[in-house]
């Protein structure tokens, strides 16, 4: 066998692993929760928005509620990764990343009429995975995803029952992602598969690593109802933000399966990321007048958007070359409660899970992304500061969880299954005015 189609079925292999986008926070790779009430409130917020952010971004119609008011809040996102693409089990060396938003509501247009809304961004979500020596040379899987997101909202206030909303949903993502293998020994002969290696100076895969952006647009729709003093009701519908591609200029990548690796020319090469379809229902009561339970249920059509990442470019012999991911949808299961202690403190907490939307048999596919954490604790705080002062903390927990499944190196002698394990932890801080 020539050492060119060795070294394209590694490639094939290593391309195998996938492609998805940002995968930290609970549900898949959207946050929990934009801002520090709903973070604190595990993201139970559609029946129980409380400022511009939590509403902007989980249910417009509760900006029609709120007084005039503006938010600031700066989170630090802590998620710790593993993988083991076959060769034994290695760490990703990016792991801190910072989760800024801001959000307002004010009167306009008339009585019952409000604008607001919300902007937040993530910044560098990924994972940075460098294993060297194993019996196909150094693999390197990359990934970075930046994620902005403004919101521009009206809400009204129909009756002493009803409010509604909508948001303009006004995004921007910038994405790069490698794997790559580059032989670590000048020559000779694997001792596994009796290969021979490429020369050491070699490097090859899919390498787009040059950062792209790509623009989106999307909206959301939402209600709330109160029922009485104690139960209120929240419904929002989410659309896809439909995203321009991202495009990278190349000398040459290789891409494609096991068995059929293909290869790439010098030119354009383009994909699109969109962001998925949602559903949220939520239920909100106070037992008491100081005491707030909210529960909340969510569907997320991930199957419609992370299904397959269909790469474009001057391939040989095709179009595009098509990397599977095959993502389930996914029903997610918030509830929050918070407590009004006296009159300038809150304290809140939450529980969330989440169906993994990646099954074991697409683990090696994922590895890249391992949005596979299903459960998460949340706690909360509010000092009410005076002279329309306000400041709120929140910190989340999600616990552990490994997928595992068949290794894409096994034809090359891998003596482990593929796994990817994810954990998470996030601080946040909020300030907040009342005008």
């Amino acid at each position: 066998m020539k050492k060119s189609q060795i070294l394209g079925i590694a490639v094939g292999a290593t391309l195998a692993v996938g492609l998805s986008v940002s995968a930290f926070a609970t549900d898949g790779y959207q946050l929990i929760g934009i801002g520090q009430y709903a973070m604190g409130m595990a993201g139970a917020v559609v029946a129980a928005p409380d400022d511009p952010l939590s509403a902007a971004m989980s249910n417009p119609a509760g900006l029609a509620l709120m007084t005039p008011q503006a938010a600031f809040s700066a989170e630090i996102f802590n998620p710790t990764r593993k993988t083991n693409f076959g060769f034994g089990e290695t760490g990703s060396h990016s792991n801190v990343y910072g989760v800024p938003a801001i959000g307002w509501v004010a009167p306009a247009f008339g009585d019952g009429i409000v604008f607001g809304g919300g902007v937040y961004g993530t910044s560098g979500l990924g994972v940075n995975y460098l294993q060297q020596n194993t019996p196909l040379g150094t693999m390197q899987g990359y990934s970075s995803i930046t994620f902005m997101q403004m919101s521009p909202s009206l809400a009204m206030k129909v009756n002493s029952h009803l409010a509604v909303g909508a948001s303009l949903n006004i995004a921007a993502e910038q994405g790069s992602f490698q794997q790559t293998i580059g032989q670590t020994v000048p020559g000779g002969v694997n001792p596994v598969t009796h290969f021979p290696y490429p020369p050491s100076t070699s490097l090859t895969g899919l390498n787009l690593a040059s950062p792209s952006w790509a623009y989106g647009v999307g909206a959301t729709l939402g209600l709330l109802y109160k029922v009485n003093d104690m139960v209120t009701l929240g419904a929002t519908y989410k659309t896809p933000i439909i995203f321009t591609p991202m495009t990278w200029q190349e000398t040459g990548e290789v891409a494609g399966s096991l068995t059929n690796p293909v290869q790439g020319g010098s030119g354009q090469y383009s994909g699109h990321l969109n962001y998925p379809q949602q559903v949220a229902l939520g239920l909100a009561i106070r037992p008491i007048p100081q005491w707030l339970i909210s529960v909340e249920g969510q569907w997320i059509n991930w199957a419609a958007t992370m299904n397959t990442f269909n790469i474009y470019g001057p391939w040989t012999g095709q179009s595009h070359v098509g990397l599977p991911m095959h993502w389930s949808n996914q029903w997610v299961a918030n509830i929050g409660t918070q407590y009004d202690v006296n009159n300038w403190l809150q304290v809140r907490a939450g529980y969330t899970w989440g169906s993994n939307p990646i099954s074991n048999a697409n683990t090696a596919n994922n590895l890249l992304f391992p949005a596979v954490v299903q459960n998460a604790i949340t706690f909360g705080a509010t000092q009410k500061l005076g002279m329309g002062w306000k400041l709120t903390e929140a910190y989340m927990h999600a616990f552990a969880n490994t997928i595992s499944g068949p290794s894409s190196y096994a034809p090359f002698g891998a003596p482990d299954p593929a796994s990817a394990t994810l954990a998470e932890n996030s601080y946040g801080l909020q300030v907040g005015y009342d005008f």
